[in-house]
């Protein structure tokens, strides 16, 4: 049974020199073969039975159980890729090149090509390549972001008449940019939040996040930025590590109330909202700072369907996608951790009802409570709000 690691939960803390950490690595495993010994390689491992929910911090935080690869027939092409790839990475940092995961592995493809003593090492796609990426990561405990390595992930369209976003460059020099002279183009950082900082021109009062750009769209369109002091933004589904960071970013920089408005469903409690919340077993070591605490989930709730007169859909078993759906959200609330502490009750509640009900109602619904009113969404929003209905 894995144990609470305490030395990860502040490791984000502490600034890594991640080419002294390498070399360190690299010694030791030549050591190991010079003596005899088999070399070895130990990252995070990074999954749900080495997760704990921290209710102080508000996120999945990794045990610790380590993944340990030691050199064997059966391993030595991954730890041989390990040492492949990281010197890559590391030549990116030295020459402060910055690449996509995708261009990382044509880079590797490229040297593999150029070199035949690499032809061993060769990989058949692309996930061959991103596993060892994130093995790397976990081994040394830090951001791909870290390793100038970047998904092509974006932070949510976010929009608002009162924020301002300062970007630091790599090279020192800074760019600002004041939302509201975007008129209804969206602001999108990119997935290094750390690099960005922000100030109000007066009072946020709140940040919605909405989980289909769409309705976002949709809202800025109906003018909900002009007539609220707000941020408003767009997270495309399940959130990416950007969209996690800029949240985060945003709940520690404003100290405002966010709040999530989504479908009810299973997949939106346990794919969506709980990884924006607290992030997820597979970014262990990201969530300190990919994840927004603090966020509540506003809508759609069960009360809702009976309060507004919602149309709603019967979850169909017989389809695989939502048959999926309902058995990880019962998997979740017997073992993941953040369902099943008690400061999450609500959420877990919220889970148990659809798996009893088994209904699913998206949030696009409120647009039939009057369509006459081509603002009643927003009314709702803010009625929900000021009424507290959110958990």
């Amino acid at each position: 049974m894995a144990t609470q690691s305490n030395g990860l939960l502040s490791i984000r803390n502490l600034k890594i020199d991640i080419p002294k950490e390498a070399r360190i690595l690299a010694e030791r495993m030549l050591k190991d073969l010079e003596n005899s010994k088999r070399p070895y390689l130990e990252a995070v491992k990074t999954s749900l039975d080495n997760s704990f929910y921290n209710s102080k911090v508000g996120y999945l935080t990794p045990g610790d159980k380590v993944v340990r690869t030691e050199l064997n027939v059966s391993s030595v092409q991954k730890l041989a890729r390990v040492v492949f790839i990281l010197e890559i990475l590391l030549r990116n940092l030295e020459t402060s090149q910055i690449n996509t995961k995708r261009e990382i592995y044509y880079i590797c493809k490229g040297l593999i090509k150029k070199g035949p003593k690499y032809k061993p090492l060769d990989f058949e796609d692309q996930d061959e390549s991103d596993s060892i990426i994130d093995f790397v990561c976990d081994m040394l405990r830090v951001y791909r972001e870290e390793l100038n390595c970047f998904a092509n992930d974006k932070g949510g369209q976010t929009y608002s008449q009162n924020l301002i976003v300062t970007e630091t460059m790599a090279d020192g020099t800074k760019a600002t940019v004041d939302l509201s002279t975007l008129g209804t183009a969206p602001f999108m950082p990119k997935n290094k939040p750390q690099a960005l900082k922000l100030k109000s021109k007066k009072k946020i009062d709140f940040a919605l996040i909405v989980e289909s750009e769409g309705t976002a769209n949709t809202l800025v369109g109906m003018g909900f930025t002009r007539r609220n002091n707000c941020i408003l933004m767009g997270a495309g589904g399940v959130p990416s590590n950007a969209v996690r960071g800029w949240c985060k970013l945003i709940q520690d920089e404003l100290a405002i109330p966010m709040y999530f408005f989504g479908d009810l469903d299973a997949y939106t409690m346990q794919n969506i909202f709980r990884t924006l919340k607290a992030g997820s077993a597979a970014s262990l070591i990201r969530n300190a700072d990919f994840s927004a605490p603090d966020v509540k989930f506003l809508g759609v709730l069960p009360d809702d369907i009976k309060r507004y007169d919602l149309p709603f859909y019967k979850v169909k078993e017989s389809d695989p996608a939502e048959a999926r759906a309902l058995k990880k959200a019962k998997d979740a609330l017997e073992n993941d951790p953040f369902f099943l502490d008690k400061k999450n009750k609500g959420v877990a509640d919220i889970c148990r009802w659809l798996l009893k009900e088994k209904v699913r109602c998206e949030q696009q619904s409120y647009f039939s409570v009057d369509p006459n009113d081509p603002i009643k969404t927003e009314k709702i929003i803010l009625e929900k709000i000021k009424r507290g209905s959110y958990i």
